[in-house]
Parts: C-alpha cells; structure tokens; sequence
C-alpha cells in the first residue's frame, strides 16, 4: 500500500499543483489538463527513444544522462506548447466569463487528445526509462526507483514553485491572481504573467504523465487512455482548493492514501468482491463529495464573500 501510496499521491501532486498554478495566475479551469500530461509523455517517449534528441550527439555518456537530457528537451517543448496555447485561445479570452473559457479548454483538450493518438496510434509507447524495474529495499519495504524519482521530484518542484513564488515575477504572478486591473495598473505585464502559468502548468502536467507512463503505474508506457488516467487527480485539486499550492500537494497525496488504502483494502477481503475491482478509482471522487459538504472551497481553498 505504501509504493501505490507514494506513487499515485505523487502524480496527483504534480498534476494538482500545474492545475492550482494555472487556475491561480488566469482564474481558468484547464479541462485539457489531462491531455497535456499525456502530450509531455509522448514527447518524452519521442525525444528518448525514438528521435534520441540529443542523445544521439552524446556519444558514450551514461544511458541515464541521455534520458535526463531527452526529457528536459520535452519539458521545454511542453513550455511551449503551453505558451501558444495561452496566447492564440486564452488571451483572446480575457474578460469573458468563467464558463466560456473552461468550454474553450475543453475543446482544448479534444483537439490536443486527438492529434497525440493519431501520432501515438493504438501500441503504447514506452519511455525508456532508465530505472527500469529495479527497486530500492529498505528491509520492511520494496520501494521501486521510479517511485523514489517521483516523491524526491514532486518535493524538488514543490520546493522551487514555493521559492518562485517569493521572487520579483511570483510576486507579480500571486498579485495578478489577486486582481488583474489592479496588477496591470502597477505596470505588471499580466499577459506574460499568464503565458508564464501556461508555460509552468503544462511543465508540470508532463512531468506528472512521465510518471503515470512508466513502472510501477504502467510498464507499457504512454498510450491513448493516459489523459484519461491523468484526469483522475481532479478529486485532489477540489479536496486542497483550487488556488493552493500546499492543498493541490496535501490533497494530492490524501486522495492517493484513500485510493490506495481502499484497493489494498478491497483486495484482502473477497467479501467485498460485490463492490467490483474497479472501486478503488471511485473513492477519490467519493472523499472529494464528503469534503465540498462540509468545506465547498477545499481544505485549503480561499471562500469567496459575495455582497448580496
């Protein structure tokens, strides 16, 4: 329970923390969240074992130097993909009510799903990883090195958004988030600062596919259902606050110690064999209803105060 724990609360984590970041710096609900996770996988399986870019030039270098460079590569163009995105559908945007913006994500994550499963096709593809499937063991506990890789990467980019925030553009960025008119009449280029979110939430969404594509979670590696899998930590960015870093990461992590707890539960008592194999994915949505009845901005969320 422990490895399915760290595993999925950390890709909840990176993927609730590039959604909290986005929605926090645009006030936009990224639906298409899920399809830029799968994109960055793909590049990632592209860049490292397909086009080897810049693998290829780097002779006898060690095999995961080559992977870490490959996937920096397709981190940057995820980046950039995230800025065109911004800037051609979500500038135009601007001042247009909530509603319309998220239906235009939506179309957003369509048009990304399906132009990545035409170039992917119907054979997954792998990453490459170079961890493989071997594991670290602790004596009480096997933990496999891919899921080590994640936990230490989600407190590292915890850590540097956290350090960001505190910075001449983070500042910018959280005073934007706070009120766009006011931001812009201090000089603060709040279209940068938007392009600027896209850019780290779509990083961050990648990074979170890498994970959801390789072992433990799936030796297989990237295929057409991966932005459908990723879409599954929308549970844990309700249940934190859609504008907290600390609650995307706290709820990140809580709704994969329910959902592996349940699973683990349910697979050492066939006398809940009715409830089906599957119950375990429903617990997060389930937890995420318990929480908004009591809390409806999240465990950490900011309450909005409406005059009336």
């Amino acid at each position: 329970m422990l490895v399915d724990w760290l595993s999925l609360g950390s890709i909840y984590a990176l993927l609730a923390v590039g959604f909290v970041i986005i929605f926090k710096s645009t006030q936009v609900l990224n639906f298409a969240h899920g399809a830029l996770a799968a994109l960055g996988a793909f590049l990632v399986a592209s860049m490292a074992t397909i086009l080897q870019i810049p693998g290829r030039w780097m002779g006898s270098a060690p095999v995961w130097l080559k992977w870490t460079s490959s996937a920096l590569v397709a981190l940057a163009a995820a980046a950039l993909i995230g800025l065109i995105l911004e800037r051609l559908f979500i500038r135009p945007m601007l001042g247009e009510g909530l509603f319309s913006v998220a239906i235009v994500t939506l179309g957003l994550d369509i048009v990304i799903r399906t132009v990545s499963n035409d170039f992917m096709g119907t054979n997954p593809r792998p990453l490459g990883f170079p961890g493989g499937t071997a594991s670290l063991d602790l004596g009480w506990v096997v933990i496999p090195w891919n899921v080590v890789v994640s936990v230490i990467v989600t407190l590292v980019a915890v850590v540097l958004i956290a350090t960001f925030f505190l910075s001449r553009t983070g500042v910018a960025m959280r005073a934007t988030a706070f009120d766009q008119e006011a931001a812009r009449a201090q000089g603060i280029n709040v279209g940068r600062i938007f392009s600027l979110a896209w850019a780290i939430g779509s990083v961050m969404a990648a990074v979170a596919g890498i994970f959801l594509s390789v072992f433990p979670r799936r030796s297989t590696g990237v295929d057409t259902a991966t932005a459908f899998l990723a879409f599954a930590a929308f549970p844990a960015i309700i249940l934190g606050g859609l504008d907290s870093i600390v609650g995307a990461v706290v709820g990140g992590y809580a709704i994969g110690l329910a959902q592996a707890a349940v699973t683990e539960f349910l697979s050492n008592n066939p006398s809940f064999a009715f409830l089906g194999s599957g119950f375990g994915g429903v617990v997060p949505y389930v937890l995420m209803l318990l929480v908004l009845l009591i809390k409806p901005y999240g465990l950490f969320g900011t309450e909005e105060i409406r005059r009336v």
